[in-house]
């Protein structure tokens, strides 16, 4: 299921998001750890399932322009193939369902294509 980023998850969500290809310098991954933490239309969420988080997922909230775009998708390397991607997806997609559109952008765009 989904949850809500708090800082003291920090260290985990850090560590998903460096398997992003633009995320793995260690300064530009504080630089939006920060934007997560401080920017109130970047939401992060984390994937947990039975107390071990697995997965997270970014979002950017645009509602002048009705869209939720996905811009950091991650999952554990040692649990994917399982789904959990496209589980994140859609409970993105439920969480804005009937508000926003969830849309991805270029890094995830061919990810967010293959849940369709």
């Amino acid at each position: 299921m989904l949850i809500r980023y708090k800082k003291s998850m920090e260290k985990i969500a850090m560590g998903l998001l460096s398997f992003m290809p633009d995320e793995k310098d260690v300064k530009k991954l504080t630089v939006t750890m920060k934007a997560y933490e401080e920017n109130e239309n970047w939401q992060l969420y984390l994937w947990r399932e039975n107390d071990d988080v697995l997965g997270a997922i970014g979002v950017v909230v645009n509602e002048a322009n009705g869209q939720v775009v996905v811009q950091h998708i991650s999952v554990n390397p040692s649990h994917r193939e399982q789904g959990i991607g496209q589980k994140m997806i859609q409970e993105v997609r439920e969480i804005y369902h009937g508000k926003l559109d969830v849309v991805a952008n270029e890094l995830t765009q061919s990810f967010l294509s293959k849940c369709n």
